[in-house]
């Protein structure tokens, strides 16, 4: 018997979210990966620093890599500080890779970070989304059922 997914990952402190992902792209599966991180990493993230906003992942010999995200350096991290922007290994099981690089070669999807949190053991977790791109049309769709959705709730509030 299959086990069953659940929807919500348990995100006890959010430290980055890209919150333009689900407008430029369609999301078709949602993932939760450990990240490899050093100790100054771990620290700054704590402190609530931290960007995805430009950030994606990718395959490389079995691997799944964190690419452009920006930890910024730890503010009483001396010399032992970490670079940046260097790419983190996502830590993955064997099939869930195998399924991403699968559904990136052939159906030319991408691996997008959602966010970037803390669960409840104080691991640090990347929320990673299997999307297809949205074109310009499909996101001025996207505006106006936003504004249709506002409107909505406008009227009904004002009718109440």
């Amino acid at each position: 018997m299959a086990r069953p997914t659940h929807t919500a990952f348990d995100k006890q402190k959010i430290v980055a979210e890209n919150r333009r992902a689900k407008f430029d792209y369609y999301i078709e599966d949602v993932f939760e990966a450990g990240i490899m991180l050093t100790g100054t990493e771990v620290k700054s993230l704590r402190f609530g620093e931290g960007s995805i906003a430009e950030s994606y992942a990718e395959v490389r010999k079995g691997e799944v890599w964190l690419v452009n995200s920006n930890v910024p350096e730890f503010s009483h991290g001396n010399r032992f500080n970490h670079e940046p922007k260097r790419p983190r290994k996502l830590l993955l099981h064997e099939r869930e890779i195998a399924k991403f690089h699968g559904a990136v070669e052939r159906k030319g999807m991408t691996l997008v970070p959602l966010s970037i949190y803390f669960n409840s053991r104080g691991r640090a977790k990347v929320e990673l989304a299997l999307a297809k791109g949205k074109n310009a049309a499909d996101k001025r769709h996207t505006i106006k059922e936003r504004d249709w959705k506002r409107e909505q709730g406008r009227i009904m509030r004002d009718n109440a």
